[in-house]
């Protein structure tokens, strides 16, 4: 029993065991953490070579949407499966899309292999969170857990670097063929060392099929937008987009359709307000993810290597600033949700501002400012929903965190192609044309900022965290 009272040590993970099904583990998030500052760094190259400038939106919409349905799958998979049956097919498929997206003739074989590579990415992210409890000690759970989180501070740095390299090489390609290449290597390690039993007797939750089916065709409707030529016409498909969701929201209420906890779709509640702060703040802010590189490498005319950087300031400032929050003490936990929020709204405000006008080091402040205010905010968010919630719903609302998030990339990277098309930036994207229009897309998504700011308020005046808890 003494043995069973000894905290768990770093070193613990180095046994000849556990090192390599440690490093497999750290492999699979990383495959999936380095694709949007890669995807960001080279989509100005693969816009010229393929004609896809009116579709840099549907490029992570479409990778976010496939990662959100194989996410919502995991959990049956692995059961029906086994773990490493589940983990070499969504290698395969990981792989299948990265090869399809590098090799594509066309913009529209580029998105599809976009698809399947999304669907490969959310399964292996899912299943190697299953890993970690079936393959690790109970003990070594929290030490695997932080360094999956590290995997995300390291994408931020070498992400750029790797897709900046073959961007710059004229080369985009082969940052897809490179990745392939891990999801093939990844897959064989997975038939090395990993049991083929499944992740226990737990029960399974069927599939919520028809709130995803609707999600999906949602998120289709707002990236189409993107591509529609005129005025109206955008506008109605955005229109009807957003009615999806809302429908999706309303299916969710159901049982056997329940994607996220039944007050997700109630911002007045707590836990739905801390979810409406997160899909709001996702919205408004992956529009930089979609164009910063390319206004930057077009206005400012900097490398691609160069650009990928000053994209990934956002995930260093919010890596400092969740850790110097990590220790705060409850009672400031409500101020650091309402601060945060505040300051992912300057920040937006403050790219707008200077984006395509003020000379780059304002943009790489404001990009500083929006990570500090997630990095302020974030954790602090889960642990209110969290708490709120009525313990039968715990998980899967714990589980709905990063599915809100994905949905809110989504839905805002449809919408982001769909006002550049609007601006007229998917027909002309000239240094002239994107220092024009680029203010104008950025602070189209200030308002839905400001309602991230205040379903922060209405969190943190909802019920107190409970101390016991």
């Amino acid at each position: 029993m003494a043995s069973s009272a000894t905290p768990a040590r770093w070193r613990d993970l180095a046994s000849p065991t556990l090192a390599p099904r440690a490093a497999l583990v750290v492999l699979g998030v990383w495959l999936n953490a380095a694709d949007a500052l890669v995807t960001a760094t080279i989509m100005p190259s693969v816009a010229h070579d393929l004609g896809g400038a009116a579709y840099y939106g549907w490029a992570v919409a479409f990778y976010l949407t496939g990662s959100i349905l194989a996410g919502a799958s995991t959990g049956q998979l692995s059961h029906r499966l086994g773990l490493r049956a589940a983990m070499i097919i969504a290698a395969a498929a990981y792989a299948a899309g990265c090869a399809l997206s590098a090799a594509s003739p066309s913009i529209e074989t580029f998105l599809l292999g976009r698809i399947v590579q999304g669907v490969g990415a959310g399964w292996l992210v899912g299943f190697c969170y299953v890993a970690i409890g079936v393959v690790f000690p109970e003990a070594l759970w929290a030490r695997m857990f932080g360094a999956t989180a590290g995997v995300w501070g390291i994408a931020s740095i070498l992400g750029p670097l790797v897709g900046g390299l073959f961007a710059s090489a004229g080369f985009w390609r082969g940052a897809f063929w490179l990745f392939a290449g891990q999801g093939i290597l990844f897959a064989f390690a997975c038939a090395a060392l990993l049991p083929g039993g499944g992740p226990g007797d737990a029960e399974v939750r069927p599939l919520a099929w028809r709130t995803l089916s609707i999600l999906a065709a949602g998120i289709t409707l707002i990236a189409a937008a993107d591509v529609i030529g005129g005025v109206w016409l955008p506008v109605v498909l955005l229109a009807l987009g957003m009615a999806l969701l809302v429908v999706a929201a309303r299916i969710n209420a159901r049982p056997r359709e329940r994607l996220l906890p039944p007050d997700a779709a109630r911002p007045g509640s707590v836990a739905g307000a801390g979810y409406a702060m997160i899909f709001a703040m996702e919205v408004a802010t992956v529009v930089i993810t979609v164009y910063e590189a390319a206004i930057l490498q077009s206005v400012y005319r900097v490398s691609p290597l160069v650009a990928g950087y000053v994209v990934s300031v956002i995930a260093i400032g919010w890596t400092a600033a969740a850790m110097l929050v990590s220790s705060q003490p409850e009672h400031r936990h409500g101020a650091l949700i309402v601060i945060g929020a505040s300051v992912i709204l300057a920040g937006c405000i403050l790219m707008a501002a200077a984006l395509g006008r003020w000379p780059i080091v304002w943009i790489v402040a404001a990009g500083a400012i929006i990570g500090v205010g997630f990095g302020l905010s974030w954790s602090l968010v889960t642990g209110r929903i969290l708490h709120a919630l009525p313990q039968q719903y715990r998980a899967i609302g714990s589980a709905a965190v990063p599915t809100t998030q994905l949905i809110g990339g989504a839905v805002g990277a449809a919408a982001a192609g769909a006002v550049a098309n609007l601006l007229g930036l998917a027909q002309a994207f000239t240094p002239d044309h994107a220092r024009a229009a680029g203010p104008w897309l950025f602070g189209a998504f200030i308002p839905v900022a400001a309602l991230g700011v205040l379903a922060a308020v209405r969190l943190t005046r909802g019920a107190p965290v409970a101390a016991s808890l």
